[in-house]
């Protein structure tokens, strides 16, 4: 809002606040682009809230989107095994069980000697026997907590996994290591080794490629080099 004049004072006088002169500079959402409204929340300068200057009152309003996970995105487990989707492909060409379960995410070994981190594997031998009742509770999936530095121990898990695989006459060829036999979806063949399958909790992180995709035909040069300046911005 700008410094009234003195015609513009008198008519506020006379009129009240309505007169005032001001100018609407909302965000719009852009065009092709929608959402769920989530959250409404209203600031203004008479409630005592504290503003830019020149703005007497604000509007905030929260959109959620949802995009279905694409290939590029980020995704995370719980000890910092941070990995990039590479493919995505139809369910029926995924790996599977002797019992006919594909599996959801197949995670590259690689990832472990690299970080260290021995937890990913407990985590999933400890959510494989979870799912399976501990070997006991008639078989229903059932839930562990695992607080830190006092969860399960690995002789805790080697032992509910151990008691999984006498509990259905081993109908799954599991080994003592928690691995099985995966077949190939496109070939129906056995993979050469057997393969660690179980339940990791897993986070979608927001690195999304839909975000990061970047390409330019003409744009700022560096002044020492006159070359493309690196960057999205």
């Amino acid at each position: 809002e700008s410094e009234p004049t003195p015609e513009e004072k008198l008519l506020r006088a006379i009129f009240g606040e309505k007169a005032r002169e001001v100018k609407d500079s909302s965000l719009k959402v852009p065009h092709g682009e929608g959402g769920v409204v989530i959250d409404v929340k209203r600031f203004s300068r008479e409630a005592g809230d504290e503003l830019q200057p020149g703005v007497n009152e604000m509007v905030r309003v929260y959109v959620a989107t949802k995009r279905k996970i694409a290939e590029g995105d980020k995704l995370a487990g719980r000890h910092g095994n941070k990995g990039v989707i590479s493919k995505i492909v139809p369910e029926e060409d995924m790996p599977y069980m002797a019992d006919g379960t594909p599996v959801d995410v197949i995670l590259s070994p690689l990832g472990v000697p690299s970080r260290m981190n021995i937890g990913q594997i407990l985590e999933t031998h400890l959510g494989w026997a979870a799912s399976k009742g501990l070997g006991e509770n008639g078989g229903e999936p059932v839930y562990v907590s695992a607080p830190v530095f006092s969860g399960a121990t690995p002789d805790d898990i080697a032992g509910a996994i151990e008691k999984v695989r006498g509990m259905d006459g081993n109908r799954l060829q599991m080994g003592r290591g928690g691995k099985v036999t995966l077949y190939d979806g496109r070939t129906g063949e056995p993979f050469d080794s057997k393969i660690t399958v179980g339940y990791m909790y897993i986070l979608k992180l927001l690195h999304l490629v839909d975000d990061k995709i970047h390409a330019r035909s003409t744009g700022p040069y560096s002044l020492v080099t006159q070359q493309p300046l690196g960057g999205k911005a």
